[in-house]
C-alpha cells in the first residue's frame, strides 16, 4: 500500500502522559470521595474529558450533581493535568519516535496528529513540535470522541486526502476502531497492538519505516 500521509494518535503514540491524566483523576476524584483506580483509568483511553468524568462518576453515589458541577470538576482535573504537563521538555520525546517521524517526512509523507485531547497543541510544544506537523485534528474542533472517526476524517480533510491515502496510528482499542470506521487501514501500538485491532499490529514504533514508506 502506498500511502501519501500518516495520522499519529497522540497520547500513548507520540508521548506518554497517562501518568498525568491518572494522577489528576485520582486527586479529582478523592476530593469527592470517589472510588478510583488504575483499571476504571484504562476504560478512560481516548474518550473525551466530559465523557471520561461521566465514567467515574459511575462510582459515586452522592447528590446529584448539575451539569455545572460535572464541568466544574472537569475544569479542576484539566487544571491539574496541565499543570503537571509543564515538567514535559523535548527530551520526552524517545528517539525513536523522532528518527521515525523525520524518516517518514523525509520520504515525503504528509504527518498529521488526531487527538481527542483539547490539550493537543500545548502537549506538541511542550516536546518542541509546535509547528512539526502538517495538521492538527484535535479536541477543540471534533465534537464527537473515538470510536467515532470524526477526528481523523477532520485531519485527512486538513491534508486534501482521502482516507484510503492515510495510515492511521493508534495505542487504544476504540482510536483503532475509530481508523476503521472512518475507512483508513490502521497501524496499532502498545495495547491496541497486544490486541490485534489493527491492520499492522507493531512491536515497536520503528516498524512504521517499513510500512509507510516499503
Amino acid at each position: 500500500m502506498n500511502y501519501k500521509a500518516v495520522i499519529f494518535d497522540l497520547d500513548g503514540v507520540i508521548c506518554t502522559t497517562d501518568e498525568y491524566h491518572y494522577q489528576a483523576w485520582k486527586k479529582m476524584a478523592d476530593g469527592m470521595n470517589i472510588y478510583f483506580d488504575r483499571t476504571i483509568n484504562n476504560r478512560l483511553r481516548g474518550v473525551s474529558r466530559m465523557e471520561s468524568l461521566e465514567i467515574i462518576l459511575e462510582q459515586y453515589h452522592g447528590p446529584a450533581l448539575s451539569e455545572e458541577r460535572k464541568v466544574e470538576l472537569a475544569t479542576q482535573k484539566n487544571d491539574l493535568y496541565r499543570e503537571s504537563l509543564h515538567q514535559m521538555s523535548p527530551a520526552d520525546l524517545s528517539e525513536e519516535v523522532k528518527t521515525t517521524l523525520d524518516a517518514l517526512r523525509a520520504a515525503g509523507l504528509k504527518l498529521a496528529i488526531g487527538s481527542s485531547s483539547k490539550n493537543t497543541p500545548f502537549i506538541l510544544g511542550q516536546l518542541g513540535l509546535g509547528n512539526y506537523f502538517d495538521a492538527v485534528s484535535d479536541g477543540n474542533n471534533i465534537t464527537r470522541s473515538k470510536p467515532d472517526p470524526e477526528v481523523f476524517l477532520k485531519a485527512a480533510e486538513m491534508l486534501g486526502l482521502a482516507p484510503s491515502d492515510c495510515l492511521v496510528v493508534e495505542d487504544a482499542i476504540s482510536g483503532a476502531q475509530a481508523g476503521h470506521a472512518g475507512g483508513f487501514e490502521v497501524a496499532c501500538v502498545g495495547d491496541a497492538s497486544q490486541a490485534g485491532a489493527g491492520n499492522y499490529n507493531l512491536s515497536a514504533f520503528g516498524e512504521l519505516k517499513q510500512i509507510a514508506i516499503g
